[in-house]
């Protein structure tokens, strides 16, 4: 069993290091690392499994080649781990960021995501899908009969929550355990743009077989895409143009991933950060992109904003996300004897507002959906 041995990596050489702690008392064992065993248990958890049946972008357009939130998943992973090697940082601990940087998304996407957080803030609280993914891992999987919850080690904990934001230990004091005052690891920095770059190839990509994106309009107006399209073009005369397009993503992909290499390593070197700690305590976050890549970033962005997301055809089905979120909601609300026997315990402990969105959160597009369609025929389902 090896440990990484740069200084600005987390190193597991030390089991006792803190971010290698966990809650719960846990053997180390001979030929895995704590990271890998981390890793091990997100992949068994039933939470991780549902990401298969959870929206990426698509939910009710006919494809079985759509990503959903799991192969989405795998997809970050792989680039994470790409990024983490060439940056000689640890690669069990930013593959299992990776792996568990959605599982605490709900259905129906970013769609459903706003719906239930709607719904609570009218009981004065708020959906956020980094606090649910820790509740998931420490409380929501049972896989061990002394504890709930996955028991992992802190360095992942506190790379589900810092990953792609930062919480203020005072609007968040319940977090304190996570060292808000200091940047994460580069291992949990790298996760935000590796997700970025897997969305970014993947929803062209996506978008195009869905029929609601044209390769021509996207050579025209997506500039990252056309400077790789126009490459492959040179290089590939008289292909047809799908294949080409596939061809450029793959290559987009590799600037985006490359250019968050040369660029994080340069940040290191400008600010003569050796060590895991000058990487915490510097005041900016050092995994970025350069000026030039971040600005094709933000207009693919936009692009997609204005041209998927937001199609009309999209929002019908954002719509009805938004219904079934909110009407089963307001149900379980006025109706909490209806909810399963295993979260009326919670009720006392969390609220009723909290317990019926975790419940709701849990559930993939087509559970939501057969539930919506059972109670629709009851009396007691509000009008949305």
């Amino acid at each position: 069993m090896s440990f990484n041995q740069n200084p600005r990596a987390v190193s597991e050489s030390d089991p006792g290091a803190p971010l290698c702690v966990r809650a719960f008392p846990a053997p180390a064992h001979a030929n895995r690392t704590p990271f890998q065993r981390d890793r091990e248990r997100i992949v068994q958890a039933r939470a991780f499994r549902r990401l298969a049946g959870k929206t990426q972008v698509f939910t009710s357009r006919a494809s079985d080649h759509f990503r959903s939130r799991l192969t989405h998943t795998m997809e970050v992973a792989q680039i994470a781990r790409h990024v983490a090697c060439a940056l000689d940082l640890n690669e069990d601990l930013a593959e299992a960021l990776a792996l568990v940087h959605d599982i605490g998304h709900p259905p129906f996407g970013h769609a459903g995501e706003r719906a239930l957080d709607q719904c609570l803030q009218r009981h004065g609280l708020r959906f956020d899908h980094n606090i649910h993914a820790l509740r998931i891992v420490e409380h929501f999987e049972q896989r061990y009969a002394a504890h709930r919850g996955l028991n992992l080690t802190l360095g992942v904990r506190e790379g589900i929550i810092k990953h792609s934001r930062d919480y203020s230990p005072v609007t968040h004091p319940e977090l304190a355990i996570y060292f808000l005052d200091q940047a994460p690891p580069l291992e949990a920095q790298i996760i935000d743009l590796t997700d970025e770059i897997a969305y970014l190839t993947a929803d062209l990509d996506d978008g195009v077989e869905s029929g609601l994106l044209e390769i021509a309009h996207l050579r025209q107006h997506v500039r990252v895409l056309s400077r790789c399209f126009n490459i492959v073009e040179r290089q590939h005369p008289n292909v047809d143009e799908k294949y080409l397009f596939h061809e450029a993503l793959q290559l987009m992909q590799n600037v985006l991933t490359d250019d968050l290499i040369n660029t994080t390593r340069a940040n290191l070197e400008l600010h003569a950060l050796e060590t895991l700690q000058g990487v915490r305590f510097h005041r900016q976050r050092v995994a970025t992109f350069s000026p030039e890549v971040e600005a094709e970033r933000l207009q693919e962005k936009q692009y997609l904003y204005d041209h998927l997301y937001t199609c009309p055809e999209l929002e019908l089905e954002h719509n009805k996300a938004e219904e079934v979120v909110t009407a089963l909601f307001d149900y379980w609300i006025e109706s909490p004897e209806e909810l399963p026997e295993g979260y009326h315990e919670d009720i006392q402990t969390e609220g009723l507002a909290r317990v019926v969105a975790d419940y709701i959160a849990g559930m993939t597009d087509a559970y939501i959906l057969l539930q919506y369609a059972m109670v629709k025929r009851r009396p007691r389902l509000p009008r949305v």
